[in-house]
């Protein structure tokens, strides 16, 4: 237990923390109950979510007991913005995502032995609380002085202001480390370190009302080499839920990283051992072709977040999509999901005349893999034109309706890795 926090320094995973001396004297007494909060402000969790999981199953992996907080409370009011206020979801929508997020969280810890996992929900202690009770046994332990020093509130007071409701957060979320102390013993909370403010702010409560130092840990927040937004791609964010982001988009995020943010990645992310990690980067090192850290991460990520079948259905489907085995053998479901996430058109079920559809060049042209017909002649004419892996050789071939994968998609690829679809019949599975 006292090697973790030294693994964690290692690995560039503490931003921020209270006092480490005393944390490390705290964990080598013994098993220390911890917490994470997750407010369900979207139906699913995300990666920048997953960095903050993996963090706490660290702890729980070396005899640590985790709290996993969903905020059915919090998530009503939501965290301030920078950039303006919130749109308050129906709370029948929020409690709908409680449920999902706690399904979700469920999956990423152990819930038996000594130091089993607790899903908590922090509108169990909130929501019978009255108002009188919250601003007289809560609220007067709060400076408005240095509640006006967050970042956030700063920038939307000289902005468009906030709500009394919004700048009440911090509040409400200082409340649950004092509630997870109390019921639990909770002597830690852990969080990205945009939420340092939040997180000592319930610190100080816990040491007003009890009189106990309790201890706060931030990680920083992951930022790629190319200055993008961590967790996003051209079509969103990555979600952890299988229904907004498939598995095999999931795994292709890790696969399409940037070699800049390899080392970054596999440090924050990978629960491999850090001699492990530090063989990994040096073998990237030897033959960065090979991309053995964003092969690693893929495969060990999707197997954490959607198991092993699913990560074995994904990278089937890569290996298939580019011509490394049979499409024909790809279930529906994942050759759906796979194409997708890669550039397709839709042509309507009208173009296909006695079970043929318009030639290979038209449709090639279509996809935006080739500027226009002649380009797509010219690329059937220097063998680098593929419909379903096979290569085309005639200028004027056109495929049939026996070519379509499951009677539904026509996969055309110009060259071995630039690729699109072709879908007959846009309903989805």
């Amino acid at each position: 237990m006292s090697d973790l926090l030294s693994d964690l320094h290692t690995r560039g995973l503490v931003a921020q923390s209270t006092d480490l001396g005393a944390l490390h004297e705290e964990m080598a007494k013994g098993p220390l109950t911890l917490y994470c909060g997750f407010d369900p402000t979207a139906p699913s969790l995300h990666l920048g979510n997953l960095a903050q999981i993996v963090l706490i199953r660290r702890f729980q992996d070396v005899g640590h007991r985790p709290l996993a907080l969903v905020g059915g409370a919090t998530g009503l009011i939501g965290d301030p913005k920078m950039t303006g206020e919130r749109t308050l979801n129906p709370a029948d929508v929020v409690g709908g995502w409680v449920d999902r997020i706690r399904a979700q969280l469920e999956k990423f810890y152990d819930f038996s032995g000594a130091n089993a996992a607790i899903v908590v929900n922090n509108l169990d202690w909130t929501e019978g609380v009255s108002a009188l009770e919250f601003l007289r046994d809560i609220g007067k332990h709060f400076s408005v002085n240095r509640m006006l020093d967050r970042e956030a509130v700063a920038a939307r007071l000289a902005g468009g202001g906030i709500s009394y409701t919004e700048f009440s957060y911090q509040i409400l979320q200082s409340f649950d480390y004092l509630e997870l102390f109390r019921r639990y013993g909770c002597k830690l909370q852990t969080g990205g370190s945009d939420q340092w403010g939040n997180i000592t702010a319930g610190v100080d409560l816990v040491r007003r009302v009890e009189a106990v130092s309790v201890h706060a840990l931030t990680s920083p927040l992951i930022t790629k080499a190319d200055g993008t937004k961590f967790g996003k791609t051209e079509s969103g964010t990555v979600w952890l839920d299988p229904a907004l982001t498939s598995p095999y988009a999931f795994q292709q995020f890790w696969i399409n990283s940037d070699d800049r943010d390899a080392a970054t990645l596999l440090r924050t992310f990978s629960l491999r051992s850090i001699a492990e990690v530090e063989e990994l980067l040096a073998l990237q090192a030897e033959r960065p072709h090979a991309r053995d850290v964003q092969q690693a991460l893929a495969r060990e990520l999707t197997t954490l977040v959607h198991g092993a079948a699913e990560c074995q259905a994904a990278e089937d489907a890569a290996k298939a999509l580019f011509g490394q085995a049979d499409l024909a053998t790809l279930p529906p479901e994942t050759l759906d999901a796979a194409m997708r996430e890669t550039p397709f058109v839709e042509i309507a079920p009208e173009e296909i005349v006695g079970g043929q559809l318009p030639s290979y060049a038209d449709l090639l042209a279509r996809t935006g893999l080739v500027a226009g017909k002649g380009a797509a002649r010219r690329t059937i004419a220097e063998g680098g034109a593929y419909l379903n892996n096979e290569r085309v050789t005639e200028e004027d071939y056109a495929p049939t309706t026996s070519d379509l994968l499951h009677g539904r998609w026509l996969v055309l690829r110009r060259g071995k890795r630039s690729m699109a679809g072709i879908l007959v019949g846009g309903t989805p599975l």
